[in-house]
C-alpha cells in the first residue's frame, strides 16, 4: 500500500505549544490550532484533522458517522489530547470508493496511523473507536499492539453471542437503511455526507457480524489497557422486539468478554447507539481517566448517569 500526505496548517493566535515536524524540526502550535492534511492511499483520499494538546489520540469514526458528527466530542478531547480525527472512505469529506468492506475501512485507519507515526514516531497514541471504528481499532491493535498506549471502544467491538442481523430481521434492517440512505441525500456535498447505498450498509453489517464472531481471539492478542463505553439501550428503549433481544444480546456480549478478560474496564451509559453524539461530555470524562492507565488489571464496571 502506498501512502502519502500533504499538509495545510490553520493557526489562531494563542499560547504556544511545542511539537516536532516531519524532519524533527520544532513546530510552534497553539492549543486551538488545527492542522488539516490528506492521506492518499488505495485510490481514495482521506481528510485528517489534528489539534489540541497532550497525549496523542486517534479518533476513528464508525459507519454512517463523520468528523463533523463527532465535532463536540473531538473539541472536548482537545483540551487534554492532541487529537487526530478523520473520515472513512465514502464519508464526510473523504472520496468515494469502489469497495466498502471491513478490510477496506481497516486500510483507511492503518494509512492514517502510518502517517501519524511518520510525523510523531516517539509517542504511542491512545486509539479511540466508535461503533465500526471500535471494531477497526481492535483489529488494528491485535496486529500492531506495540504501537498503541491504550484502547477506548465506544459501543462497538462487542463479541455478541448471536449475530446482529438474523434471517428474520434482514428485510426490516434493509428497509431501515433504505430510509436512512434517502434521508442522507439531503447531506450530499456537506461534511456529513455518506455515499454508501443501503445495500452496501447492509452487506457491511453482515460482514461485521462475521468479524465479531472471532473477536475474542483478537482481544487475546492485545496487551494494552482497554476501556469500553457501552450503551444500555443500543437498539433503543421501545420495549418491543427486536429491541429487547438486541439490547440483551449487546449486554451479553460485553459480559462474555469481561469474563474472559477481567482487566477490561467497562462503563455503561444510559443511552442508545447515538451515545457518541448525545453523551459527549460523559465519554470525554471517561477517556480523560485513561491517560493514567498503566496496563495493570483493574476490572471495573461502572454506570455513568446523565
Amino acid at each position: 500500500m502506498t501512502t502519502n500526505s500533504s499538509a495545510n496548517e490553520v493557526t489562531k493566535p494563542s499560547r504556544s505549544l511545542g511539537g516536532h515536524g516531519r524532519n524533527g524540526e520544532r513546530v510552534e502550535q497553539d492549543e486551538h490550532s488545527v492542522r488539516h492534511f490528506t492521506v492518499h492511499h488505495d485510490g481514495v483520499t482521506i481528510p485528517v484533522s489534528r489539534g489540541g494538546r497532550g497525549r496523542p489520540l486517534v479518533l476513528c469514526p464508525g459507519l454512517n458517522s463523520t468528523q463533523a458528527d463527532l465535532h463536540e466530542l473531538t473539541e472536548l478531547l482537545r483540551h487534554d489530547h492532541d487529537v487526530v480525527s478523520f473520515d472513512l472512505r465514502g464519508h464526510g469529506r473523504a472520496s468515494a470508493a469502489d469497495r466498502y468492506s471491513f478490510e477496506d475501512f481497516l486500510s483507511d485507519l492503518a494509512a492514517v496511523m502510518a502517517t501519524l507515526e511518520s510525523l510523531d514516531p516517539h509517542s504511542a497514541p491512545l486509539l479511540v473507536g466508535y461503533s465500526l471504528g471500535a471494531d477497526l481499532a481492535v483489529r488494528y491493535a491485535s496486529e500492531h499492539p506495540d504501537t498503541l498506549a491504550a484502547l477506548v471502544l465506544i459501543d462497538g467491538a462487542n463479541p455478541v453471542p448471536e449475530p446482529f442481523i438474523t434471517e428474520a430481521d434482514a428485510a426490516a434492517f434493509l428497509a431501515m437503511w433504505k430510509d436512512l440512505a434517502t434521508q442522507q441525500e439531503s447531506l450530499r456535498g456537506t461534511a456529513r455526507q455518506v455515499l454508501l447505498t443501503a445495500q452496501e450498509i447492509f452487506d457491511l453489517n453482515a460482514e461485521i457480524d462475521v468479524v465479531r464472531s472471532g473477536l475474542l481471539h483478537r482481544y487475546r492478542k492485545i496487551d494494552r489497557p482497554i476501556r469500553m463505553i457501552m450503551s444500555t439501550s443500543m437498539a433503543g428503549d421501545s420495549g418491543e422486539e427486536p429491541a429487547l433481544r438486541l439490547n440483551h444480546n449487546w449486554r451479553a456480549g460485553v459480559e462474555r468478554l469481561v469474563r474472559e478478560q477481567p482487566h477490561i474496564a467497562t462503563f455503561w451509559l444510559d443511552a442508545d447507539h447515538r451515545l457518541a453524539f448525545t453523551h459527549a461530555h460523559e465519554i470525554a470524562q471517561i477517556i480523560r481517566t485513561t491517560q493514567d492507565a498503566t496496563g495493570q488489571a483493574d476490572s471495573l464496571d461502572r454506570a455513568v448517569a446523565d
